[in-house]
């Protein structure tokens, strides 16, 4: 069965920085591309960065330059180091594998998420 937990998320002033981590099992971690989701309150959930299982890296533009994604197959984990943020990057963020998302948006299972609430 595939669990993902993830963790890190909290209240930030603008400009400030978290870490996201999501931990996986039951899947063979490391052939997955895995990816960062975010949900804002009233929006779709949307892709924010990828990291394929050789580690090259995709962002969404809104992101780029400010959010780094990176993963630690020993650990099955992936990160999201999250710099500058802004009051619009709060929501909920998931991590699941791209494909699988991908094949079916809609009926996909996902972790609780992890909030993250960007304010002053």
């Amino acid at each position: 069965q595939v669990q993902l937990v993830e963790s890190g998320g909290g209240l930030v002033q603008p400009g400030g920085s978290l870490k996201l981590s999501c931990a996986a099992s039951g899947i063979i971690f490391n052939i997955y591309t895995m990816g960062w989701y975010r949900q804002a309150p009233g929006k779709q959930r949307e892709l924010v960065a990828y990291i394929t299982s050789f580690g090259s890296t995709n962002y969404a533009d809104s992101v780029k330059g400010r959010f780094t994604i990176s993963r630690d197959n020993a650990k099955n984990t992936v990160y999201l180091q999250m710099n500058s943020l802004k009051p619009e990057d709060t929501a909920v963020y998931y991590c699941n594998r791209r494909a699988y998302v991908a094949s079916d948006p809609d009926g996909a299972s996902w972790g609780q998420g992890t909030q993250v609430t960007v304010s002053s």
